[in-house]
């Protein structure tokens, strides 16, 4: 595995702040996430900033097809003329057009992602089953247990439960700042994400059931009702939680996705 320093050096720059870019170095790491991944000579991988290819090259060595989704362009260039194997699209992943860019299904994303635009590149990969099957991604730690925690955890947000609505997710990898090039401040950790072939929201439209989730944790410290309150009117979320049968003084962050689920299918039936 080439060091990031010494493909640095051949790139002649330094690393970018402006996209947050902080290049995996160690080998160990990168082999525990291809362990993690899963991934073979009939798999088609997406990978999101591969950066200096340090990941690329791992991915590449299972014999798997992979797909590169670069915004820098200096690293674009760099990746083409390295790692020519790859197929490269030069967009922001944050906005990239799944349909033109992606043919078939059972899609993987492996990758390292921006932690400046992470959660939002991970909920629209969660929203499309039709085309990925696992996601095995490195985030910042905090980013990580807000995807995986449980009810109960203090963490536990609407990304949390949207996310166990569509995955069956957990943390495989914790990852300390000095295995990047150059270190970052934070800790980092691996998702891994097993996307469901349809989320898990009850009987409500998944619409339904997002927009109650959302509205639930607007301001996490107060109770479920406060929060139903300001999104549905009072007489409205009064009834919602009462034909769901969940204790209105309970905080959002305790209940479980089938109580989450209750409350969308009373939600959507009070409301048509």
């Amino acid at each position: 595995m080439s060091h990031p320093s010494k493909l640095l050096k051949q790139l002649e720059q330094r690393a970018k702040k402006r996209f947050g870019q902080h290049f995996l170095a160690s080998p160990g790491i990168v082999q525990n996430i291809i362990q993690v991944a899963q991934i073979g000579a009939d798999s088609q991988v997406m990978e999101i900033g591969p950066g200096l290819g340090v990941l690329t090259e791992a991915l590449l060595a299972t014999g798997a097809s992979v797909t590169a989704v670069e915004l820098d362009r200096d690293m674009a260039s760099f990746i083409r003329d390295r790692l020519p194997e790859v197929r490269l699209i030069e967009t922001d992943a944050a906005r990239l057009d799944f349909d033109s860019a992606l043919s078939g299904s059972d899609w993987y994303c492996v990758a390292n992602l921006p932690y400046n635009a992470a959660t939002r590149m991970i909920t629209r990969m969660l929203e499309r089953p039709d085309l990925f099957t696992k996601l095995v991604v490195m985030v910042q730690k905090e980013v990580a247990e807000r995807l995986v925690a449980p009810a109960g955890d203090r963490k536990r947000g609407s990304l949390s439960v949207f996310t166990e609505a569509r995955a069956a997710a957990r943390i495989r990898i914790r990852v300390p700042p000095g295995a990047f090039h150059p270190p970052p401040k934070v800790h980092s950790a691996v998702v891994e994400m097993r996307i469901r072939d349809e989320a898990d929201v009850g009987t409500a439209p998944i619409e339904v059931f997002d927009f109650l989730v959302r509205s639930s944790f607007v301001q996490p410290r107060k109770t479920l009702r406060n929060n139903l309150v300001a999104a549905y009117t009072r007489d409205i979320a009064d009834a919602i939680i009462a034909d769901a049968g969940i204790n209105p003084t309970a905080r959002p962050a305790v209940l479980s996705l089938e109580e989450f689920q209750l409350l969308a299918a009373s939600a959507h039936h009070i409301r048509t």
